[in-house]
């Protein structure tokens, strides 16, 4: 550190989808609410795999990726407040929001206008140090995994965020779309709210680890019969697959006042006609991760019912290899990388 300005190792693409190597950079002094938080554990979500190869068109180079950071605070700006230099804490998507709009005063600091992303026009978790606005560094639960927290601030408050939106109850039927990085911790959360859970599958394999990860029942895609038994079932359809599905047959699985929610984005427009919702009521939806308040009640709820991911860690310096295995497919269900600067 020199002049007050934090020298940070970190891993860096220079162009869309090439090498990712290391990369030296400078932070300026740290000021106002922020804080600069050592890095330990970052995991490597689908999303940072979208900026690096600049699937969405919004990523700049030097791209450095990561945003499911888990560290110790390691210094505090003058306005930050809440926080102790030495605490453990966690950074998800979002990195700042404006704290004077409505939305942030409402509570809904992750539907504020011009939030910025920790890894959109900023360096992010790949790295030693990455700095972020405080009210987005939250406090982790002794009890929670240092290890394994990192994917709870971006797949598991993605999946967690709607059981809090849309007051699902403990009695409610849920169908679960997809048991990947989201969905092994959707059935995991559904099954400690105390609803009845199912989970959509095509493969015997994938049946029964959905009930370990806390499935009470499976429902057989590939089976027309168990398409039938499901119909006007579910008070809840969480779909967490980023492909297109027969949107019309789901549907109606759905039952009175039944809502499909999605947080994986489909390729294409979901093809859904006023008549199919209205009959019963239905509804369509779907909601971008949390605000800090519902991030620190998830995290206060995983540590109470031990929820966490499953996942597969690399040394950060692994971070191409880590990558390729995330592209094939391979990752059983979250990979973290763990930073071995030193």
């Amino acid at each position: 550190m020199s002049n007050g300005t934090t020298a940070v190792r970190a891993f860096a693409a220079h162009e869309a989808g090439g090498r990712i190597e290391p990369f030296d950079y400078e932070l300026p002094p740290i000021a106002g609410d922020d804080v600069d938080i050592d890095v330990e554990y970052c995991g490597l979500c689908h999303s940072d795999y979208s900026m690096w190869s600049n699937e969405w068109g919004v990523a700049a180079y030097p791209f450095v990726g990561g945003h499911e950071v888990v560290g110790r605070v390691r210094a505090l700006g003058p306005e930050a407040k809440g926080l102790e230099v030495g605490q453990r804490v966690g950074l998800g998507w979002f990195s700042r929001s404006d704290l004077m709009t409505r939305e942030s005063l409402g509570g809904d600091h992750n539907l504020s206008p011009g939030n910025e992303g920790t890894i959109i026009g900023r360096h992010g978790g790949f790295a030693s140090v990455v700095r972020c606005q405080s009210v987005w560094a939250l406090p982790l639960p002794d009890a929670l995994s240092v290890e394994e927290a990192g994917p709870l601030f971006c797949g598991g408050i993605t999946v967690f965020n709607p059981l809090v939106q849309f007051d699902v109850k403990p009695t409610d039927r849920v169908g679960v779309l997809g048991i990947g990085g989201l969905g092994h911790l959707a059935l995991q959360f559904l099954n400690k709210w105390g609803c009845e859970v199912t989970a959509f599958t095509s493969s015997p394999d994938k049946a029964e680890e959905a009930k370990a990860f806390g499935a009470h029942k499976t429902l057989d895609s590939r089976d027309p019969e168990s398409w039938k038994a499901a119909y006007g079932t579910f008070d809840m359809l969480l779909s967490t697959v980023a492909v297109d599905l027969d949107w019309g047959r789901l549907v109606r699985t759905l039952g009175p006042r039944g809502r499909l929610h999605l947080v994986g984005v489909s390729p294409s427009a979901v093809p859904l006609h006023v008549t199919q919702l209205m009959s019963n009521q239905l509804s369509y939806s779907s909601s971008p991760l949390g605000a800090p308040a519902v991030t620190a009640r998830m995290l206060d709820f995983c540590a109470r019912h031990g929820i966490a991911p499953k996942i597969e860690v690399f040394p950060m310096s692994k971070i191409n290899e880590a990558m390729a295995h995330l592209h094939d497919g391979k990752a059983r269900y979250r990979i973290v990388l763990e930073a071995d600067f030193n």
